[in-house]
């Protein structure tokens, strides 16, 4: 029995990694995958049945794992974006919101064999849109600029804002049953409220103190607030029935939003945690699929997922894109991605189990119906999003722009020169100071862990294609290469190497991914200390006149970056390059000014205009 035990949930995690990497290698949300794992797995095969692999402990793994999940989720709710985001997105994430769940609880009620309570709960659980099926599938369709941007907020804003809508509309139900008279059912629903709200508000300052003030060693941090979530989730739920979810989420909000509280290392350590929860309760939930109930629900599922998709979401994007400069073509591809995601269905399992607890033997329906939404929303947006978006002519072009590993003086001077010639740079590193530099020079960067899962929600690729690894750190530059590969592709891969890179490699044998940035003579080291003895970065045009020999008269020991031709297209310098520059072309070099011919020999060996690199006429 014990081997059993032990092997399922070997199985459990095996399955997870292998559903999360291919879901990684294709391109595709992961839910997809973990989904169809736990189905296979479960009642096709009948190898897992999570029933009897966790019995009485099932329900509570469920609801501490939902807790982490939604309290990992508010974390990443500040209101200051909030009060940034456009009319569309508020409209989006409040009214619109209304409508979806209006419509969807009619559907469901009128098509599904249901109480109008257990649609009301139906309707408030699919609202969801969450940002780990969104973004793969943003990186997939690449849709413009303010298309992403408003379905990226989209997802991160009303998948806490949906969570409490179900909370709500869940703990309405059960607050309905218990009591005769409608006084008390709504004084019992307002004291589950008052403590989620109260507790979960002052526990987040608590924390947010406790943080602020350095009370913990760095290597407690994550752990102390782990299990001060799980503390605080267990008494919210023993003083008040079902408001823990409420509280951890209004916790988490909070801690968000204190001021000179840093989150991110806990919000890093959440989002590896809420990785391993979110993969392993798909496998399980999905495992515990009854085709038999699903068979009852008929062709009215159906019936629903269709209103969902065709209806509901095109009048939540017409109310909420009302009198905005969207054109149609932007509103018809809004309209067409909303895919259900993680949360919808860890709820929608443990509030079924909780209300067959209490005696609704309809709740049994709530897991087939909502998983029915998740599998029939992802898969078909998934395989068709990027030709809807093609064919409405709203996918972005080719993609052109820049993600520069690093923020440092260097990676800021390239940076700007790019952005002055219109090609999109998105700058990232792990150090605030160079994030904050990058951003006081109006580039756009991102602060944290490039191949982190907080990257993978928070980075918007659209319209990038490329990656240039500019860090001082070798292996920021390698696992950013390696990560990225299968994103842009190898040959849109560039590294510049460190003073003892070369070297290293030489004797190690280790392969490179991708090209060599600015050929083999050229260092980070080198070009650093050519930007601190003076040296600039600048664009120099061929003419007919200055073509490109007068050119490497004047700039011969120059270090060249980049290649613009005439069609605007742009070429990197490589160990591999075998560039002719002619009359229009723009060439882009890093150059140290002096009094005779405008440039200075650097020292040591650079990759010059007349090394061997660069193979130039």
């Amino acid at each position: 029995m014990n081997e059993t035990i032990l092997l399922s949930l070997a199985a459990i995690g095996i399955l997870a990694l292998a559903c999360q990497w291919f879901a990684w290698w294709i391109k595709l949300p992961a839910i997809l995958f973990l989904l169809l794992a736990g189905i296979v797995v479960g009642p096709v095969a009948n190898w897992i049945n999570p029933d009897a692999l966790f019995a009485d402990l099932l329900f509570p793994i469920v609801s501490l794992s939902v807790a982490v999940i939604l309290f990992e989720g508010s974390l990443t709710l500040r209101f200051s974006e909030i009060k940034g985001l456009e009319n569309v997105v508020r409209r989006m994430v409040s009214t619109g919101l209304l409508v979806t769940w209006a419509i969807t609880t009619g559907a469901a009620y009128a098509l599904l064999d249901i109480s109008f309570q257990l649609a009301l709960l139906f309707g408030a659980l699919t609202v969801v849109t969450g940002p780990t099926v969104i973004v793969p599938m943003l990186r997939t369709v690449r849709p413009n600029t303010h298309l992403s941007n408003i379905l990226r907020w989209e997802g991160i804003v009303i998948d806490p804002i949906g969570a409490l809508l179900a909370v709500l509309m869940y703990e309405f139900i059960i607050s309905g049953s218990t009591g005769d008279a409608l006084g008390h059912t709504l004084l019992f629903f307002a004291q589950q409220i008052a403590t989620g709200l109260l507790l979960g508000a002052s526990s987040g300052y608590a924390l947010g103190v406790i943080l602020r003030r350095h009370w913990l060693p760095e290597y407690l941090r994550n752990m102390a607030t782990l299990m001060l979530v799980l503390g605080v989730f267990a008494l919210s739920d023993s003083i008040r029935a079902e408001s823990g979810l409420l509280t951890v989420t209004v916790m988490g909000i909070w801690l968000a939003n204190m001021k000179n509280v840093d989150v991110e290392d806990i919000l890093d350590f959440k989002e590896t945690l809420s990785i391993v929860l979110i993969s392993g309760l798909f496998i399980i939930l999905a495992a515990r699929l009854d085709f038999n109930q699903v068979a009852q629900l008929g062709w009215g599922a159906l019936g629903v997922l269709l209103i969902m998709q065709f209806v509901a979401r095109p009048l939540k994007i017409m109310v909420s894109t009302w009198g905005s400069s969207l054109t149609w073509r932007e509103r018809a591809l809004l309209s067409w991605i909303a895919p259900r995601g993680i949360v919808a269905a860890a709820i929608a399992a443990l509030f079924a189990m909780q209300l067959q607890n209490n005696g609704m033997e309809q709740a049994k329906l709530l897991v087939p119906m909502t998983f029915i939404v998740i599998i029939g929303t992802v898969a078909l947006q998934s395989s068709t999003a990027r030709l809807v978006a093609v064919w409405l002519n709203v996918a972005e072009p080719d993609p052109k722009g820049f993600l520069i590993v690093g923020a440092n003086p260097l990676a800021r001077a390239i940076g700007l020169a790019l952005q002055k010639h219109n090609y999109h740079v998105l700058l990232t590193d792990t150090s605030w100071s160079n994030v904050r530099a990058a951003m006081m020079e109006n580039l756009q960067a991102y602060y944290g862990n490039i191949v982190s899962e907080h990257a993978d929600r928070r980075l918007d690729l659209v319209g990038i294609g490329q990656l240039l690894a500019l860090s001082s750190v070798q292996q920021e530059n390698a696992l950013a290469a390696m990560r990225y590969r299968s994103e842009f592709g190898v040959g849109n891969i560039y590294s510049l190497q460190i003073a003892t890179e070369k070297e290293g490699d030489r004797k190690t044998g280790k392969p490179r991914v991708g090209q060599l940035a600015f050929g083999e003579e050229v260092s980070f080291t080198q070009m650093s200390q050519m930007l601190s003895d003076g040296a600039e970065i600048h664009s120099t045009k061929l003419t007919d006149e200055f073509g490109f020999d007068e050119y490497y008269k004047k700039y011969f020991r120059a270090v060249p970056l980049f290649a613009i031709n005439p069609r605007g297209k742009l070429f990197v310098y490589t160990a591999e390059s075998d560039l002719k520059p002619t009359a229009g072309w723009t060439i882009i070099s890093l150059i140290v000014p002096t009094k005779e011919n405008g440039t200075q020999k650097v020292a040591g060996k650079a990759n010059t205009l007349d090394g061997p690199a660069n193979n130039l006429p």
